[in-house]
């Protein structure tokens, strides 16, 4: 298999998951919650396709498979990508530091105009999320103006001659978006929050006993984060979703 663009995580794997799944159908916010958690683990992305294969020939044998039912969830597909995370860093123990013409290539993933076209279109959508909560949520359209700002500021990163570090640019961003979900989590209604937790509780509890405390940790906080940011029509921020 070549070697897949990073930068294309959330895209590939949700392609790669409509295929194996033979249908085009809209991925939850568990299955995005648990492909940021993937990301943010720093698993790659092979791993995590070989793992959705191994997934998908497991389940084939399964009694329901054989009753018809089709695998819907990437939830199925955890333990199988996390073996073959496992695999990968076994295999690749050893085998040096990345070198400057990777690094250089893993630099010029964008161009400029894309990314300047990223941050207009991100920078607008948080201008009108902004005001059409400054009436009913002051305090949340006060953070969004804020988280706004930073990121009219870090224009001048992609405007600013020589190489563009990426990475730096990505934490910065990553960052912004932390600072805005805690104030999202503090603001947000109860009703909506509890909501929330239920939801979360409800898809999550066929798979409780599969993962370890860490891995359901982050994969909630993933799945609250993903829902206030679908509830205030906010744009996420991370290079990962300019595609």
């Amino acid at each position: 298999m070549a070697e897949l663009n990073y930068f294309n995580y959330f895209t590939e794997i949700e392609e790669y998951f409509w295929q194996k799944r033979g249908a085009h159908l809209l991925v939850s916010p568990l299955d995005w919650a648990i492909v940021e958690t993937w990301q943010k683990a720093g698993i790659p992305l092979s791993a995590v396709l070989k793992g959705i294969d191994r997934a998908f020939e497991s389940y084939s044998r399964s009694r329901r498979a054989a009753g018809g039912r089709q695998l819907k969830s990437l939830t199925y597909c955890v333990d199988a990508v996390l073996e073959a995370a496992d695999e990968e860093k076994e295999t690749t123990a050893g085998t040096g530091p990345v070198t400057s013409s990777e690094r250089k290539e893993a630099e010029e993933t964008f161009s400029r105009d894309a990314l300047r076209s990223f941050f207009t279109r991100n920078i607008e959508r948080l201008s009108a999320a902004a005001a059409a909560t400054r009436g009913a949520q002051p305090e949340i359209a006060s953070r969004t103006e804020e988280a706004r700002t930073r990121l009219a500021g870090m224009t001048t990163l992609v405007d600013s001659p020589g190489s563009l570090d990426l990475e730096d640019l990505e934490r910065r961003l990553t960052v912004t978006e932390e600072k805005l979900t805690a104030a999202l989590t503090a603001c947000a209604p109860e009703d909506f929050l509890l909501g929330v937790r239920r939801e979360m509780d409800s898809q999550l509890a066929p798979y409780r006993r599969k993962m370890n405390s860490a891995q359901l940790a982050q994969l909630e906080r993933q799945y609250l984060q993903k829902r206030l940011w679908e509830r205030y029509n906010l744009p996420r921020l991370s290079l990962f979703y300019l595609t």
